[in-house]
């Protein structure tokens, strides 16, 4: 294995996945840390956990233990993946993992870079930006978990790290490879460790990776991935794909905004079925029921508990957001493996804790990587019978679940 990746969460290391796929990597996602090594043909390794929003203490030693597995076989650099918006908390859980696999990898120039321009991510000035929105004002500032609320990713890294904060603005980056590399030295001769990286074009985000060339750790989005293949001399091919037929299914749990739409989209023009938190908490309704109507449904149903602002709060506000969090988690989880049994083959998941409680539930150990779907979301094969698509809640166009289905279904 050539690169050892670790993501904090299911959806996002299904995007670097695919980003690495399509760079040429033969690439394995694996659902938590292997028991075993890995095959002799895997190039990259992306061992995903469900590590955003638990205590930082935990996601640090689960990390670690993840870090362990991959040096173990024998990896050459360690990616480090988080979301695209930075989702985390003053108290991490970026900055601490990114502190103790520095730490523990001897790194001392860490590229810290979310942006992917793909999906509208970009990095200027040391501020994130969502399309053409600062990221606290992109509707991130209203997320039920971790809300984002400072748009700048230098004050943001600065209180979760241990670690002194540099910057390489866009006007280095814009002069490539060698230019980032030397800012990149001049910032840590300067005593700082973590040092964020500005970026606006994928021709950017290919450079930051040509710098990244030897460098023990990076962090970042998936974006970043884009330049790391080459830098092993990999060069792009076709992702191979085997489609699934069968029955098609959704589970949405995101309140992003754009997974909003999609669910608008959606309702106008197939089956769908609210689930209503304070009648899943409270037993009025089950797994079982809405399972089967999931699998019983013509079409392309969708069963979804994405709701407004106004709605989450109100739920939160009544049974406290870490009940409503995983009683909704669970409820999905429990709901897709009941699908599979009803012989759904194709299933669609919207959110990352939904889609993470949908793999453990599953008890799905690796995922074969397939073609995107949109950027940053491929077809995943789970089983010679199961194909799913983890979707992260702000990603994806408007009718994204039915270009989803039919690419499961057809490649």
């Amino acid at each position: 294995m050539l690169l050892g990746c670790i993501g904090d969460d299911f959806t996002g290391s299904s995007d670097l996945a695919n980003t690495l796929a399509k760079a040429g990597m033969r690439t394995v996602q694996y659902s938590g840390i292997p028991s075993v090594a890995a095959g002799r043909d895997v190039q990259a390794g992306v061992v995903a956990l469900k590590s955003r929003s638990i205590a930082p203490a935990e996601a640090v030693k689960q990390s670690l233990e993840a870090l362990e597995w991959l040096q173990a076989q024998g990896c050459e650099q360690i990616f480090f993946k988080y979301c695209s918006t930075f989702d985390s908390t003053d108290q991490g859980n970026i900055g601490p993992v990114a502190d103790a696999l520095a730490d523990a990898l001897n790194a001392h120039k860490v590229i810290v870079c979310p942006a992917f321009p793909g999906a509208g991510r970009s990095v200027y000035q040391g501020y994130l930006f969502v399309k053409d929105a600062l990221l606290n004002e992109s509707g991130m500032e209203n997320h039920p978990l971790t809300p984002m609320k400072d748009a700048s990713l230098r004050r943001l890294m600065a209180a979760q790290s241990a670690y002194s904060v540099g910057h390489v603005p866009a006007e280095v980056v814009f002069e490539g490879a060698q230019a980032i590399a030397a800012r990149m030295e001049e910032e840590h001769s300067a005593g700082h460790r973590m040092i964020i990286v500005d970026a606006l074009r994928d021709s950017d985000l290919e450079q930051i990776g040509a710098a990244a060339r030897g460098l023990p750790l990076v962090t970042g989005g998936s974006g970043v991935a884009l330049g790391l293949p080459a830098n092993f001399g990999i060069t792009p091919a076709k992702v191979p794909w085997q489609p699934q037929t069968g029955k098609a299914a959704i589970l949405s749990g995101s309140c992003s905004t754009t997974t909003r739409a999609q669910i608008d989209y959606h309702i106008a023009r197939y089956p769908s079925l609210k689930v209503d938190p304070a009648d899943v908490i409270e037993g009025r309704q089950t797994p079982q029921e809405v399972a089967q109507w999931l699998a019983e449904t013509d079409g392309l149903p969708l069963a979804y508990s994405s709701a407004n602002p106004d709605e989450v709060a109100a739920t939160q506000a009544r049974f406290g957001s870490d009940t409503a969090a995983h009683a909704l988690e669970e409820f999905f989880g429990k709901t897709a493996h009941i699908m599979v049994k009803l012989g759904v083959s194709r299933i669609l998941t919207a959110g990352g804790e939904t889609s993470g409680a949908v793999v453990e539930a599953l008890e799905i150990d690796k995922l074969e990587i397939g073609p995107e779907i949109d950027p940053g979301v491929p077809a995943l094969r789970a089983s010679d019978t199961l194909v799913i698509a983890l979707k992260s809640g702000n990603f994806g166009s408007e009718d994204y679940f039915e270009k989803a289905a039919k690419i499961l279904g057809q490649g």
